[in-house]
């Protein structure tokens, strides 16, 4: 079997969650078109770095990310870093000539982003936005029933990402609350997510209404620098800094087909864990997908007969998306795990057999200019035009 050589950037729960995926993708999806070979990790320091290696399985390890880009072996560069880090890494590999993968958002902002798809858009490698939660069966079962006109022409989308874990203002400064390292708050974390799904399934966004809101506006300095979202020991008496950034975001959609819809982010809902969401709404029938209940799409179609109207569930499975390579039976429990495992499997096969993969830089440049233009919305308080990425 072909082997390929990854360097992974950045060793925290993503740098996990990555690694996790190298190791069972060939198991899942056999023959794989290669075999991912846990080459290099890199963190923040040596020690940290080595300690990342026996945990994540990798061969080698460093403190210094530009020595896996000079590294001829290393093939894939792999950034799971804080946002502020993904430019000048992606554009030293592209320049190396190595696939990328990178976490999302592809960047703090549009320009940003647009520096990162100038570099790869020439450079003959495969390019992969980490928009993991699009590659859920269910997901990907709810676009093969637009594409095959089973709910008609779409007219409406409504996508919710709502968490709690930053809801307790005790909860320490992360880099997640600093605009200069991730850019935005709630709207580039989570919300880009909803922004995702609705460009899959539903077409180009055009035009966006956006309120912005942050209810937290000051934290107790972290300390250390691993970044637990919230589950990590909290000291409400450190000394507390501004956040600058957003909890919330509020969106009205306009589509390039017509169709209207909304957007709501936030990481302040208390009970709320990743309620990852969207009800579309066709002329023909109607979706609708909760990321909590993985396995499970619930359909209902304008033909039924009126005895029987309403929304039924499909356990995704086999038949499904993806299925032949996951569990042997509808219902078996879909998890995160999962969709990274189908992320690393298609942007291998990409690289392995030529061509692009989705979501790619140019749509996470695309993503980035929805963002901008939420954030210009709600500074203005107006309808916000939505420039479109060309070639």
């Amino acid at each position: 079997m072909k082997k390929i050589n990854v360097a992974l950037i950045g060793a925290g729960f993503m740098g996990k969650a990555h690694s996790l995926a190298y190791v069972a993708m060939p198991m899942f999806f056999h023959p794989a078109p290669a075999y991912p070979v846990r080459k290099t990790i890199v963190d923040v320091n040596d020690a940290v770095a080595a300690e990342a290696a026996i945990r994540f399985g990798f061969e080698k390890s460093s403190g210094d990310w530009r020595s896996v880009i000079e590294d001829p072996e290393i093939d894939i560069i792999d950034i799971a870093t804080p946002n502020h880090l993904h430019a000048e890494i992606a554009i030293a590999a592209a320049a190396a000539g190595k696939h990328i993968i990178s976490e999302k958002p592809l960047a703090r902002n549009g320009a940003e982003a647009k520096t990162m798809y100038d570099a790869v858009k020439n450079a003959g490698i495969v390019h992969m936005v980490a928009f993991n939660y699009r590659r859920t069966p269910a997901v990907a079962l709810a676009k093969k029933y637009i594409e095959e006109g089973a709910i008609g022409e779409i007219m409406n989308f409504r996508g919710t990402y709502l968490q709690d874990w930053s809801a307790d203002p005790d909860g320490p400064l992360s880099w997640r609350f600093q605009k200069a390292i991730a850019g935005s708050g709630s709207l580039g974390d989570i919300g880009t997510h909803v922004v995702d799904m609705a460009r899959y399934l539903c077409g180009e966004i055009t035009q966006v209404n956006t309120q912005l809101k942050t209810w937290v506006t000051t934290r107790p300095v972290q300390s250390g620098t691993v970044d637990k979202l919230g589950t990590g020991a909290k000291n409400a008496d450190a000394p507390r800094a501004a956040v600058d950034v957003d909890d919330e975001v509020l969106s009205l959609l306009e589509f390039e087909n017509g169709a209207i819809g909304s957007l709501e982010a936030t990481r302040n809902a208390h009970g709320r864990n990743n309620f990852l969401t969207f009800e579309i709404h066709g002329s023909l029938g109607s979706i609708y997908f909760n990321y909590e209940r993985r396995d499970e799409l619930q359909v209902a179609f304008a033909k039924d007969q009126g005895d029987r109207k309403g929304f039924r569930t499909v356990y995704t499975g086999p038949a499904h998306p993806y299925g032949e390579g996951l569990w042997p039976i509808p219902a078996l429990g879909i998890g995160y795990g999962e969709t990274k495992i189908i992320e690393a499997y298609d942007f291998i096969k990409a690289i392995v057999e030529g061509g692009e993969v989705s979501p790619n830089f140019k749509d996470g440049y695309q993503i980035n200019l929805i963002a901008d233009a939420m954030a210009d919305s709600a500074a203005k308080r107006s309808w916000v035009s939505v420039p479109r990425v060309t070639d």
